[in-house]
């Protein structure tokens, strides 16, 4: 599932981190902390590596 954000795609990206290891779940905050509890890591790992050419930096939440 590709990002809809470039905020979206950079949560994804410390959820990611802290999924492998690389960061300490306890500095994550917001939608990061909750996409590194509810996805997997092949999940994080997709959104993550989305191209941010051409997203938005936010996505209203309308859609």
């Amino acid at each position: 599932m590709p990002a809809k954000s470039k905020a979206q795609q950079k949560a994804a990206g410390a959820a990611l981190a802290a999924k492998r290891g690389e960061i300490k779940t306890s500095e994550l905050q917001g939608a990061s902390k909750s996409m590194a509890k509810s996805m997997s890591e092949k999940e994080l790992h997709d959104m993550a590596s989305t191209k941010r050419k051409g997203k938005p930096e936010h996505v209203s939440k309308s859609h």
